[in-house]
């Protein structure tokens, strides 16, 4: 395997960085969003013998199509991945996103709560009894974008101030895909469907879930009745 992104200067390769989280001995979470990027990363994070504690953050409760790729990786690592709301999803609901009017009023009587990403991990950690300085993985990669190459290269890919660290930051597209091959893991049908993995509720997302699990779909417009009306946008 090559991990590639070798021109950024006075960036520690990943691999020295799992190294230092398998030595420590100690569980570390990983933002697993069923992507090709956090299966790399929980691939690598375990070929190093470092103890997995995954999460996924839904934006949409109870997806079937979500579930069953969530079970089926559950049953590969026998380790369970833990749900979690995502931010966006009480975000989307507190700004009225897709909603009708005569859902206005019922959002802002129930007062939901605006947590940040920092938040929810956090109450999960609370919830399992790990310390506050417990790592946070990612699966995020400097090949990605110019942006996130710069962002490596400036702040690095450990951040001890908020935790994060990405793990597998310095492998190109192929290494990713190796890995996974060589594990023979499928990834979920996201990559069919969207292109990549499901992050959304716009006609990226909505078109494709409607043509292959319109269940989902169904279930997407409880939660936002006007999404639909993104598939109406000239051009879709």
């Amino acid at each position: 395997m090559e991990e590639a992104v070798t021109h950024i200067e006075r960036v520690r390769p990943s691999a020295d960085i799992r190294a230092e989280l398998a030595s420590a001995g100690r569980p570390v979470f990983l933002a697993f969003s069923c992507g090709k990027d956090s299966l790399a990363a929980w691939l690598a994070l375990r070929d190093s013998g470092v103890d997995v504690v995954p999460y996924y953050l839904y934006g949409v409760p109870g997806l079937r199509f979500v579930e069953e790729s969530l079970a089926r990786f559950e049953q590969t690592f026998g380790v369970r991945i833990h749900r979690l709301p995502h931010p966006s999803l009480y975000r989307l609901l507190n700004n009225f996103v897709f909603q009708p009017p005569e859902r206005i009023a019922i959002i802002e009587a129930a007062r939901l709560p605006s947590p940040s990403y920092s938040q929810v991990v956090g109450f999960l950690r609370e919830d399992l009894g790990l310390p506050a300085d417990t790592w946070i993985a990612d699966g995020v990669r400097a090949a990605d974008s110019i942006l996130r190459r710069l962002a490596f290269q400036k702040h690095g890919p450990m951040k001890p101030a908020s935790r994060k660290v990405s793990v597998v930051w310095d492998w190109r597209k192929a290494a990713v895909m190796g890995r996974i091959e060589r594990s023979g893991i499928a990834l979920p049908p996201d990559y069919d469907w969207f292109g990549r993995s499901f992050d959304g509720i716009d006609a990226r997302f909505l078109g494709p879930l409607r043509e292959h699990a319109p269940d989902d779909y169904a279930r997407v417009l409880e939660w936002f009745p006007l999404a639909e009306m993104d598939l109406l946008r000239p051009g879709l």
